[in-house]
């Protein structure tokens, strides 16, 4: 992998991106062509109306599914891979805006390395509560640290906007993150950092939390302190729920979810997308400039201990068991319906796979993987 200070960075949006033919980027065209097909035509099953998907019970029955935030139909498959920063395969259209879901969740651990270097968390592993005094960290949830929030094993129990906890209790995951059992039921929590739970509004709270901290809302850190330095467009954009309000300093924010569980999260293209991938790929460091602190990129991909396959809030391929067909150095930001960027430094590759049927995304990684060998 290039050094991240010598590397191509690509120009601000509106600027001709590099673009490499196949072959001189390392892999074999042919190859190339075939995983690229599959990731335009195997198109995800989801609607394209995906606020019908929602309101039918798909994440959970009613009333537990009533939608908060904005939807907007989906698009068509699309998406880009990049090598040494370079374009080197594009498909479908790539300046689409689109929800995301939980690929968010991804760029909520961002803004958490940014809080850390800006000394507003002292430690990963001091209490939530010692920053942020709301009430939401008092009584059993008094333990909750950042890296229980960052790794979900915080088991933090709560109501937040109108969305209990406890419907995100005893998540099952499928391929595509989405399985769960018919309607919520009944789990009893452990201790913070004692059990691992994927669960939305636990991460829901972790974005209120860093809104605290940071005393701004996150799309305006987000877009300051990461989307205008890589030069990221203006037309992306991270919605919050009707009811999530707060006030801080006087002046009402809307703090945003960590996907679009209930609608909202973050809409954006997949040129964006692969630049955020792209930063995440150099340990921070764009164009020669680090905007995340040094070794935030390493701590956040280190397994968690009672979940292998998962980190700040990435997720891993320990083991190769999240897609086989990866190096084991990848690390995905990962969203139901076919929403997926993989990041494998040590190939110095970056994808950007939109409405690909999470079924086959092992078929497009394997496709370019075996391009790269086949051009070796």
């Amino acid at each position: 992998m290039p050094s991240p200070d010598t590397a191509y960075t690509p120009p601000a949006d509106g600027q001709p991106w590099r673009e490499v033919a196949p072959e001189a980027a390392g892999l074999e065209p042919n190859r190339l062509a075939a995983a690229v097909r599959v990731a335009a035509e195997a198109e995800t099953p989801w609607p394209v109306d995906l606020e019908a998907k929602i309101r039918g019970g798909f994440f959970e029955p009613p009333p537990f599914n009533e939608i908060l935030g904005p939807c907007a139909p989906r698009g068509a498959p699309n998406g880009l891979l990049l090598k040494g920063g370079a374009v080197v395969a594009r498909w479908g259209d790539t300046r689409r805006v689109d929800m995301t879901f939980s690929v968010a969740k991804s760029y909520l651990s961002l803004l958490t390395g940014i809080a850390l270097g800006d000394r507003l968390i002292a430690d990963l592993d001091e209490p939530v509560g010692a920053r942020v005094r709301d009430g939401g960290f008092e009584g059993r949830n008094a333990g909750v640290t950042w890296r229980h929030l960052l790794t979900q094993t915080s088991e933090w129990e709560g109501v937040l906007f109108g969305k209990s906890d406890e419907i995100d209790r005893n998540r099952v995951l499928g391929i595509d993150n989405t399985g769960r059992p018919p309607r919520p039921t009944h789990r009893d929590l452990k201790a913070p950092g004692a059990f691992w739970e994927y669960n939305d509004v636990r991460v829901n709270r972790l974005a209120l939390s860093l809104l605290r901290v940071f005393r701004q809302p996150l799309p305006e850190v987000f877009a300051e302190r990461l989307m205008y330095p890589i030069g990221a467009s203006e037309t992306w954009r991270w919605e919050g729920y009707r009811n999530a309000s707060v006030e801080v300093d006087g002046r009402p924010m809307l703090s945003v979810p960590g996907g679009g569980h209930w609608g909202g999260g973050v809409f954006i293209h997949a040129e964006d997308q692969a630049r955020i991938g792209l930063l995440a790929a150099r340990d921070g460091v764009w164009g020669g400039r680090r905007l995340l602190p040094e070794g935030w990129m390493a701590a956040s991909r280190q397994p968690c201990p009672l979940e292998p396959g998962y980190g700040f809030l990435w997720w891993l391929n320990t083991g190769r068991t999240k897609y086989p067909s990866a190096s084991p150095e990848s690390f995905f930001a990962l969203g139901t319906g076919g929403n997926l960027t993989w990041i494998d430094p040590a190939n110095d590759l970056v994808g950007v796979l939109r409405w690909t049927d999470p079924a086959r995304a092992d078929d497009v990684i394997g496709g370019v993987m075996e391009a790269q060998r086949a051009a070796a």
